[in-house]
């Protein structure tokens, strides 16, 4: 069978009611990319609107596409003790994915976990923008290489930029981190215990950022530099849809 070509593809049927009721119920139905062939459901962002903190993976695994909610697995399990040792609770932060099907390749009877292109990351984006719009938040946490580079540009390193305040028209704090499943592929103990403890105080500085003045501290230079080119017709739209730094809600984690 011929698949459709990517000028084929509907666009992401985001309703112009944006609220997140709303967007996750629109999102079953999105057929933007080829994913939601072969996952079992879409799986949309959790948690409250106005949640002064937003945690953004790469996609959902396969405990996550079977249960219907993000982080609810192995990896999952694990940001939730990081989040506690952080002092969050995970009730009140917003947890969602740069992607919201689960790609998998067949390994025997299991379903291992196939990196997104930047395609199938481009043809999600629109709901990742309408859940920020919804959400509000005060800092966004990028969990991982594909949602820090998604949303801040392929420029961007975890390595060399985790834990930074990162200029951003998207909230008025943004910073990468890595994504916990990373941990979970540690190749010892004690390589799992110190990057844990990296991991946890990347967290508090989320938290610290939370509680800190709109204006985020560093200035543009501090930013890794920006892709050049021309920007996509998403971006452009950016900038004047997302709401100001100065009009956030606030709301106790």
């Amino acid at each position: 069978m011929v698949q459709a070509s990517k000028s084929e593809q509907p666009a992401a049927p985001v309703p112009e009611d944006g609220t997140l009721d709303n967007l996750t119920d629109a999102a079953k139905g999105c057929r933007a990319c080829p994913l939601w062939e072969r996952a079992t459901q879409t799986v949309f962002g959790r948690g409250p609107t106005g949640s002064r903190v937003m945690l953004v993976g790469e996609q959902p695994g396969d405990s996550e596409d079977r249960f219907g909610e993000p982080f609810v697995g192995p990896a999952g399990r694990l940001l939730d003790q990081a989040l506690k040792r952080a002092g969050f609770d995970r009730e009140a932060i917003y947890v969602t994915n740069a992607v919201k099907h689960f790609k998998w390749e067949p390994r025997g009877k299991r379903r291992l976990h196939s990196k997104p292109n930047r395609g199938e990351i481009e043809a999600c984006r629109p709901w990742l923008d309408a859940e920020i719009r919804a959400v509000r938040p005060r800092v966004i946490v990028c969990l991982g290489a594909t949602a820090a580079q998604a949303l801040l540009g392929k420029e961007l390193r975890v390595t060399r930029d985790r834990g930074k305040a990162i200029p951003s028209p998207l909230a008025p704090y943004v910073m990468a981190t890595v994504h916990p499943s990373s941990l979970l592929r540690s190749p010892d103990e004690e390589t799992r215990r110190r990057e844990m403890e990296r991991f946890v105080d990347d967290l508090k500085k989320a938290r610290a950022y939370a509680a800190a003045p709109a204006e985020p501290a560093p200035s543009p230079a501090s930013a890794p530099p920006r892709p050049a080119g021309r920007k996509s017709s998403q971006a452009a739209g950016r900038s004047s849809t997302l709401v100001q730094p100065g009009s956030r809600r606030s709301k106790a984690l």
